[in-house]
């Protein structure tokens, strides 16, 4: 099985799995829980799957939505963040993982290119954490802008719709050590640095 296709299986079995599970993770909890996979890579577009399969599994939980509406939810996910390609990051001046943050958004919102009021709130969403990445800066880490992207539409969750997903505040990265480009100490979540993000 190619890697790419590895990736994508892994979120959805994890994700399906905390959804049926009697207790609740965080949505930060549940991408470790996946970034940590033996098969998991350190870098690959399946991270712009991630973030909104994260944010949907753990909403949708608190939600207390039907099993098959959240299995059709992350479906749609999947299909929307397979075709947000590779390298978006340096190739088309977007993270996937900012995309993935739309791609959450507008699902749950049900927002079509008609919308109005949805579609602000799809593209905000997306622009905002886009712009929380550009702040720290490259090169690639897939790791980092998950956890900013992850950390941002939290937020948003808990303001737009009062339900608070619970998320740490401080995050300490552990995946550096399989990273070339690392920021270290220029990374908000280097496990070494001392403030809390």
């Amino acid at each position: 099985m190619p890697i790419e296709e590895k990736a994508f299986e892994i979120i959805t079995e994890i994700c399906t799995k905390n959804f049926d599970s009697q207790g609740y993770k965080c949505p930060m909890d549940i991408a470790l829980d996946i970034m940590q996979h033996p098969e998991f890579p350190m870098h690959n577009y399946a991270h712009h799957y991630l973030v909104p399969a994260v944010l949907l599994t753990a909403l949708q939980k608190k939600r207390s939505v039907e099993g098959s509406k959240f299995s059709e939810e992350l479906e749609i996910v999947k299909k929307r963040a397979q075709e947000v390609l590779p390298a978006f990051c340096g190739t088309h001046g977007t993270c996937g993982a900012a995309i993935g943050v739309g791609i959450f958004f507008s699902v749950i919102t049900k927002t079509t290119p008609l919308s109005k009021d949805t579609w602000s709130l799809c593209n905000r969403a997306t622009a905002e954490s886009l712009r929380e990445m550009a702040d720290v800066g490259g090169p690639r880490c897939c790791k980092r802008n998950a956890f900013i992207a992850i950390r941002y539409a939290t937020k948003t969750v808990l303001d737009e719709f009062g339900c608070a997903l619970s998320c740490p505040e401080e995050i300490k990265c552990s995946f550096g050590k399989y990273n070339l480009e690392c920021l270290e100490e220029d990374c908000p979540f280097y496990k070494d640095n001392k403030h809390v993000v």
